[in-house]
């Protein structure tokens, strides 16, 4: 089964603190921090992902989709919204019986229609405590699964050895 993660992009970005100071001074700055943040996401979990932008209200825009690193950015066409391009992209998904969808947004109005189109959803909050749930976890797997002792030298000896290693290496003991 495919596991779809629609992303309001810039619902996402204004609710984060940080996301949204980055966007006051350069929007695109905002965006690609995200895509990098959801990019981090998409190798730690099981959504194959898909970030909307809004490009609504560019004259002649005709809209893209684009691969960055390892998900799909959207920019939207000319009179399309986020929200509707994410409506139909989840019922075209959520049809087909071996898709999971679910979309990440804050807008309430958007989530009940998200529901009625057969997909779950996640609030923009949610999805960024989720997000940092995820960092912390892989963080503590790596410090977990991590070598005691960082010299790989050290790592290949008995325990009297490293012992004397270790105490050559700081002049404790000569040779």
């Amino acid at each position: 089964m495919a596991h779809y993660l629609l992303v309001d992009g810039y619902n996402v970005i204004h609710a984060d603190d940080a996301l949204a100071r980055a966007a006051e001074d350069s929007l695109e700055t905002a965006r690609l921090k995200l895509c990098d943040l959801l990019c981090e996401y998409r190798a730690l979990s099981i959504y194959r992902v898909i970030v909307v932008f809004d490009a609504h209200l560019v004259a002649g825009g005709v809209g893209s989709v684009t691969d960055y690193r390892n998900i799909k950015v959207v920019f939207t066409k000319e009179a399309e919204t986020a929200d509707r391009y994410i409506e139909r992209a989840a019922y075209k998904m959520a049809r087909m019986k071996e898709n999971k969808v679910t979309v990440a947004t804050s807008d309430v109005l958007e989530q009940l229609i998200i529901l009625g189109q057969g997909a779950s959803r996640i609030t923009a909050d949610a999805l960024l405590s989720e997000i940092e749930t995820a960092r912390e976890n892989m963080r503590a797997k790596h410090i977990q699964n991590r070598p005691i002792k960082n010299n790989p030298v050290i790592n290949l000896v008995d325990e009297k050895t490293a012992k004397l290693l270790e105490e050559m290496r700081y002049r404790k003991t000569k040779p």
